[in-house]
């Protein structure tokens, strides 16, 4: 039993609050600050314009880092593994207290934190996946170093988004490993992510080339995942296995225009909204809503029942992309508008699992009460609880 089964029951319930607690403000100051530079509302208090600031920072690295950190500690199951998460959460305390710098490094060290603890992971088990998720590690260490120090967003960015996008490709590989795949698929996989790295790297260096190369690369990492991806497949099965594949195939669509929105703005396109925001809403959130009837379940042990209702966060973040990425650059109110239907899709998100995990309760109190008393009523519920398929 790892370190995490054997604290009394009050302190991981504590802990687990925290996270909570830590991940949820990240995720609510990331959206609000969103809001704010769409246009949809003006910044009227200290939390908010810091949050407008520092609104990439939070959504990556405080939110999404704080995330990946949890699961990857989940996994190993060793208590100094949550060290770094902790440092993650707390930066995105300490960003909206104004402590910018000290939030900067604290996030530092948790990004080298991940490192080690994935390169313990990768050392148990060593494959493609591991492997690529000890890159996506060191992506976001960079990225992180550059930002303490006070490097360009065209250095910076393009580095925290290799994090995610690898991290979620190496989750993707690892799910397909066993399927069979063209003789040059992994080579031309390693080609692709080589030069994701490369043009992340060239983005601060004048002129388009890094930028161009990166979203080339964005978009040919959306043909790969489309190509071998089980999603092909399980779209075609029924309940969360359907609903999953929905929600990776239109990422992975997102995917492509995002890479070639990247492309375009370093020509000079004025399509830069679009290309942060189709990969880091269309593809990363298109991802979370995936697994997140999964990923819950796994890391904190609160289980959800499926149902329909989650179709609802799904379609309204694809109909907001549509509005935010196709009109928004042309649009001004088209872009406010969008922006609200993204947070919009993000709280029906989390007020569907916050449901389904009050329906799974339910549901269980049913049979309990039912092998008590042979008279009690059956449940009713329309919500299917079907797995995924692999």
């Amino acid at each position: 039993m790892g370190a995490e089964g054997r604290r009394p029951p009050q302190r991981r319930t504590a802990l687990r609050l925290l996270f909570a607690l830590a991940v949820l403000a990240s995720l609510v100051a990331g959206v609000g600050g969103g809001l704010v530079r769409a246009g949809f509302t003006a910044a009227s208090a200290g939390w908010l314009t810091a949050a407008v600031v520092g609104h990439a920072f939070l959504m990556i690295s405080t939110f999404m880092g704080t995330v990946i950190g949890i699961e990857r500690a989940v996994a190993l199951r060793h208590p100094l593994a949550f060290a770094g998460p902790a440092a993650s959460g707390a930066a995105g305390a300490l960003v909206l207290a104004g402590q910018t710098t000290l939030a900067a490094w604290l996030v530092v060290a948790a990004s080298l934190a991940l490192v080690a603890v994935t390169a313990a992971v990768a050392t148990r088990q060593r494959a493609a996946h591991t492997a690529m998720l000890l890159v996506a590690a060191l992506a976001w260490a960079g990225g992180s170093i550059l930002h303490a120090v006070a490097a360009t967003t065209a250095a910076v960015v393009p580095a925290w988004f290799a994090f995610l996008v690898l991290t979620i490709a190496a989750e993707r590989l690892e799910m397909t490993r066993l399927l069979r795949r063209r003789r040059g698929a992994p080579s031309l996989l390693c080609a692709i992510c080589a030069a994701l790295l490369l043009g992340a790297s060239l983005s601060a260096a004048p002129g388009p080339a890094g930028g161009t190369l990166y979203g080339l690369a964005l978009a040919a990492l959306a043909g790969w995942l489309f190509a071998f991806d089980v999603a092909r497949r399980t779209v075609h099965a029924a309940g969360l296995s359907r609903y999953m594949a929905l929600c990776l195939l239109l990422g992975y669509g997102w995917l492509f225009l995002g890479g070639v929105a990247w492309g375009a703005t370093a020509l000079g396109l004025p399509f830069r909204d679009a290309a942060l925001h189709g990969v880091g809403l269309g593809f990363v959130f298109s991802m979370v809503l995936a697994h997140a009837p999964v990923i819950l379940p796994a890391v904190t042990g609160v289980k959800v029942r499926f149902g329909r209702a989650y179709y609802l966060a799904l379609g309204l973040l694809q109909g907001s992309l549509v509005v935010r990425l196709g009109a928004g650059p042309f649009d001004f109110r088209a872009l406010a508008g969008g922006a609200a239907g993204n947070a919009l899709a993000i709280a029906a998100l989390a007020a569907t699992l916050a449901g389904s995990a009050i329906a799974w309760r339910a549901g269980a109190s049913v049979k309990l009460a039912g092998r008590a008393s042979p008279d009690a009523a059956p449940c009713t519920c329309a919500c299917t609880s079907t797995r995924p398929r692999p």
